[in-house]
């Protein structure tokens, strides 16, 4: 498949949203599928010096099954994390092989379903390891390394560190080699992620001479996996990740490695984020303006029900006010209709907001709806996908018939 980037996309213009908007009903999700396209053959090209090199797309982002499909279609494999995220990727269409299994602390016998479906698994901790060994030693696995590396844009995003739940220690080495000894078990790659939201190229690189560290020692390996954690521009001047940069540097030290190693690997990056945060709109409805003693709040039709990134991370998210852009500008904190702090965003310089219009929260491709729920009994919101023009539905808004689907009522 040729693919080729329209260098020249433009963010669907605030009068379609407005559309969209009236013809779905608030709140909605809107993807660009352009957007997605293009940022995937940008990952492309910057390591285009690699024939080995293959992008695996990092499901949890976002797993509507038409965004998984559009991927597949494109090229990429499928990271997952959850033996449902590996169901809904078989239901995409990938192949098997094309989909790596990285989940942490289940059971082993959510592991041995993913052997069952075929799927690349690694494993992150010894005791997995050494259980599994014993019942599959024929099953070829990777093994996920903690690298002792603190990076990303939050805390809670941070999961390459000393004392994160992620991964085997660097100071575990030596007793994963004694299992892998005793059991026989085959290793096929070696991996690691560090965080999110990671501008500085410099964790990349440590990170990667922690993989080559220990991947040296390890007979007959398929692939390397970098993981990922791009930074996205979340506002005008944004810090971002350098691909151009990133891939310069990975590039010529990974082919070295594979000189040293004696073979060809296969270099995997697992981008999520930074395919799909900034294809993302979601578009909500002011209900009230409030106006304490030192606050005005816009008071929307949505809460962290739908969007708890700014909640849960302290996360940044633009929001403009596409009902009334010509407006004087005036300092606004953005609030959702959850019974408890709800906030979109504080204190923000927007153009004058009345009751009724439409805000547009930007970057809402990535760890958005797919991080939604039923909190306060509310109904998850409508997706829709816009490809080649046209605008479809890819989801549809819950009903209190979802909320109350999976109840059993007993007769008191």
């Amino acid at each position: 498949m040729m693919l080729k980037s329209n260098n020249d996309t433009k963010r669907i213009h605030r009068e379609y949203l407005i559309q969209l908007g009236k013809k779905y009903g608030t709140p909605l999700y809107i993807y660009d599928f352009e957007i997605i396209k293009n940022q995937y053959i940008k990952m492309i090209q910057a390591f285009n010096e690699l024939d080995t090199f293959q992008v695996y797309y990092a499901c949890k982002a976002n797993t509507n099954l038409n965004v998984l499909k559009f991927l597949k279609n494109l090229g990429s494999g499928l990271d997952t994390v959850s033996i449902q995220e590996v169901k809904l990727g078989l239901k995409a269409g990938f192949y098997p092989k094309k989909i790596i299994f990285t989940p942490n602390c289940v059971s082993l016998e959510e592991i041995k379903q993913a052997v069952i479906l075929g799927v690349r698994i690694n494993i992150d901790n010894l005791s997995i390891l050494e259980q599994f060994g014993g019942a599959h030693p024929d099953y070829p696995v990777g093994i996920r390394i903690n690298p002792h590396i603190m990076a990303g844009g939050n805390t809670k995003i941070s999961v390459g560190h000393i004392d994160s739940k992620f991964g085997i220690s660097l100071y575990q080495i030596p007793h994963m080699k004694r299992i892998l000894t005793n059991t026989g078990l085959k290793i096929e790659g070696i991996h690691m992620h560090t965080g999110s939201d990671i501008s500085d190229i410099k964790y990349f690189l440590q990170g990667s001479q922690v993989l080559y560290q220990t991947a040296i020692d390890i007979p007959n390996l398929d692939y390397i996996d970098f993981g990922s954690g791009f930074k996205v521009p979340y506002k005008q001047n944004d810090q971002k990740t350098d691909l151009s940069i990133l891939s310069k540097s990975i590039v010529e030290k990974f082919q070295n490695f594979c000189k040293s190693y004696g073979k060809k690997l296969t270099l995997i990056l697992e981008p999520g984020k930074f395919l799909v945060s900034e294809s993302g709109y979601f578009l909500v409805h002011v209900n009230v303006i409030k106006q304490t003693t030192s606050t005005v709040f816009a008071g929307v039709d949505s809460g962290f029900n739908h969007f708890i990134r700014p909640m849960f991370y302290e996360a940044y998210h633009k929001i403009e006010n596409i009902s009334n852009p010509n407006g004087r500008f005036r300092f606004y904190t953005v609030v959702g209709y959850i019974c408890e702090s709800d906030t979109f965003g504080l204190n923000r310089k927007i153009a004058e907001i009345r009751e009724g219009d439409v805000l547009c929260i930007k970057n809402a491709g990535a760890y958005c709806f797919s991080m939604a729920s039923n909190y306060n009994s509310r109904y998850r919101p409508s997706e829709v996908m816009i490809l080649n023009g046209k605008d479809f539905l890819i989801r549809k808004r819950e009903t209190m018939k979802d909320i109350l689907k999976n109840i059993i009522e007993i007769p008191f």
